[in-house]
């Protein structure tokens, strides 16, 4: 009984474990879009609305979804109330909300890149900044999708047989 019930439980486990790994991959392509949404948002509030970047930050962080709405809070917050530079505000949000994200070192690299420029251009060559980003994000949203593509239902599966290798090597 026991050893059904010890079973069970590395099975829910590794299945578990599977399904993690599996979100995971799924998660990078989902925050990707959102990400490409709040610049094209941020475009928008910068050439058409005139919009000052605290308060377009401030704006995006209310209608995006976590975690790249916690970036635009903090990036809002620390561009208000120290004394900072854009772009070293945009990168310390960038480390502070990085760990809570699924993205890779890749997407990190582009938007410390962007980071650089903001803030410092008119805003004709704000928006050509804004729209090469977009376009190396949409790349790395295209290998995200395909990775996912290929990798999730494996990940779903090699926790479930990981489980039962282990099950049947311990019997």
């Amino acid at each position: 009984m026991i050893k059904i019930i010890g079973a069970v439980f590395i099975i829910l486990s590794t299945s578990w474990a599977g399904f993690e790994a599996s979100r995971y991959l799924s998660e990078r392509p989902r925050q990707l879009r959102i990400l490409k949404s709040a610049l094209q948002s941020l475009e928008a509030e910068i050439m058409y609305g005139h919009t000052p970047l605290h308060e377009a930050a401030r704006k995006l962080s209310q209608q995006l979804q976590r975690p790249v709405g916690w970036f635009f809070e903090v990036f809002s917050k620390k561009i208000t109330t120290e004394e900072t530079t854009v772009s070293e505000a945009w990168e310390a949000s960038l480390k502070e909300v990085w760990k809570m994200t699924a993205l890779k070192s890749s997407e990190y690299e582009i938007l410390a890149q962007f980071g650089e420029s903001l803030g410092k251009h008119d805003r004709l060559t704000q928006q050509k900044h804004i729209l090469l980003t977009l376009t190396h994000l949409e790349r790395e949203e295209a290998e995200a999708l395909e990775k996912q593509r290929r990798y999730e239902k494996m990940t779903k599966s090699l926790g479930f047989l990981s489980g039962l290798l282990l099950i049947i090597l311990l019997l």
